[in-house]
This record gives C-alpha cells, sequence and structure tokens, in this order.
C-alpha cells in the first residue's frame, strides 16, 4: 500500500499565514501538521512509501521540507509538482490524485489523506478495517451540526457500514455521518479512479470521487475513534494550536 498525500492546495482563508507559505507545513506546537500525519503513516506496516502532490508555487517549500524530512522517515517520498500557481487555476484534488496514479505507475492499494488535517489517533485501525472488509474504504464520523454537515460530504450506511449513498456538501443531509478527507482505494478500483474525471466526476473536492465511486463499486465507511481537526482559517488555527498543546500536556 502506498500513502497519496494532498498538499496542492493554497489555503486563502489562512491569509496572510499561507499567502506564501504552504498550510501543512505550519506548525502545531514544535510539529508541522504534514510531519503530525507523515510520521504516523510512515509507521504502518502495510505502508510501504507516500507520495506528495503540491502545486507549482510551493513546491520550493516541500522540496526543503523533504530535504530535511528523508532522515526522519524509513519510507520513501516522492514529491509531485501539479503546476498549478493560483487559487483561481487549481489543479482540484482529484485530477492531483489521478497525476499521483499516473505518474508514479501506482498498481497497488492506495491510502489518500489530505495533508492540512490533524489526528489525534493512529490510522492503523483504518488499515485494519480496510483489510477486513477487502473493499475501498473511507472515513466518518457523527456530526450533529446540520450547518456542518452542509459543509462536508455524507454517507448514508447500513448496519454493516455499506456505503449506501454519499453527497457533496447537501443543502438537506440524509444522515448525521460526516466524511473527512481520508480514503483507502483498493487495486482493483484504480481503473474507475484513473477514469473518473473524464467520465464526470467532479475534481475540485476529494468527496467527489468517493461520491462517483458509489454508483460503480463497493465501499464501506470506519468510523473514526478519535479526534480530527480541522483547520480552515486563523481562528481556527490558533484554537487547534492551543487544543493539541492542552491534549498532549495530558498524556
Amino acid at each position: 500500500m502506498k500513502t497519496i498525500i494532498l498538499a496542492a492546495g493554497y489555503a486563502t482563508r489562512l491569509y496572510p499565514l499561507t499567502e506564501n507559505f504552504p498550510k501543512p507545513l505550519l506548525p502545531i506546537g514544535e510539529v508541522t501538521i504534514l510531519d503530525r500525519l507523515l510520521g504516523d503513516l510512515d509507521s504502518l506496516p502495510a505502508i510501504e512509501g507516500h507520495i506528495l502532490v503540491s502545486n507549482h508555487k510551493f513546491i520550493g517549500c516541500f522540496e526543503q521540507w523533504l530535504s530535511e524530512a528523508r532522515t526522519r522517515y524509513t519510507k520513501p517520498i516522492t514529491l509531485l509538482d501539479d503546476g498549478s500557481t493560483d487559487n483561481d487555476h487549481r489543479v482540484g484534488a482529484v485530477n492531483d490524485l489521478i497525476l499521483a496514479l499516473e505518474q508514479c505507475a501506482v498498481d497497488e492499494d492506495i491510502l489518500v489523506a489530505a495533508a492540512d488535517n490533524v489526528l489525534d489517533f493512529s490510522l492503523q485501525g483504518f488499515v485494519d478495517c480496510f483489510h477486513a472488509k477487502h473493499t475501498s474504504l473511507l472515513m466518518c464520523h457523527h456530526e450533529p451540526s446540520i450547518e456542518a454537515l452542509q459543509k462536508t460530504g455524507v454517507v448514508c450506511l447500513d448496519e454493516a457500514h455499506r456505503v449506501l449513498g454519499m453527497e457533496e456538501k447537501p443543502r438537506e443531509p440524509k444522515s448525521a455521518w460526516a466524511v473527512p478527507p481520508f480514503y483507502i482505494y483498493c487495486r482493483a478500483d484504480l481503473p474507475l479512479i484513473r477514469s473518473a474525471v473524464a467520465e464526470g466526476c467532479k475534481y475540485d473536492a476529494p468527496g467527489n470521487l468517493a461520491h462517483y465511486l458509489t454508483t460503480r463499486t463497493t465501499l464501506h465507511a470506519y468510523e473514526m475513534p478519535g479526534r480530527r481537526y480541522d483547520i480552515g482559517d486563523k481562528a481556527s488555527y490558533t484554537r487547534i494550536q492551543a487544543q493539541v498543546a492542552a491534549a498532549e500536556a495530558v498524556q
């Protein structure tokens, strides 16, 4: 299994912090957002390597990070440039995923993650669930806020957590199961991913691909066992820094 880490966004809501610097490399405590994610992924036995997709504007920042990061990780890291230079001409998460599949000739299971989220739990359970289900897998969590559900992907599940349907940012959510940007796609579904955009899949958000695949293959859902800190703007960044510091102080 390889990881594909999507890090090509422009985080305009965090300006001026991210006007000339990528959000995944912002620190939470003494560790960057990206290193918190990658540190866990690199420790998982099933993971054999990582592919990190950046945009052209921030590729230099990631190259500098990688020159130092290679000594911290045991699995190889491949850095890709999607060629975009500003938010108005961004390539989109699904196209970035397809770019990684094609440029790295991937022919194995993949764990796809957005680089700008902080988790307080390991993804080992996510990988274990994937191996138990033998289908592509998405992550979900119970979200009581209708307003929050209207801003994310929402899935309907059966009793076995098989995905019955998914909507991206629904006006009237059909369930309270929200989908954060973490997915495992099995090797058998890679041809569907490679042809998704050409077949009409919207390409901007990673959840669009999961929505597309629910109509063409079988997916299950893994209930998130802990907290996810989503850094959307300066206020949330400040709040999450304090929350993570407080949580780590009592560990």
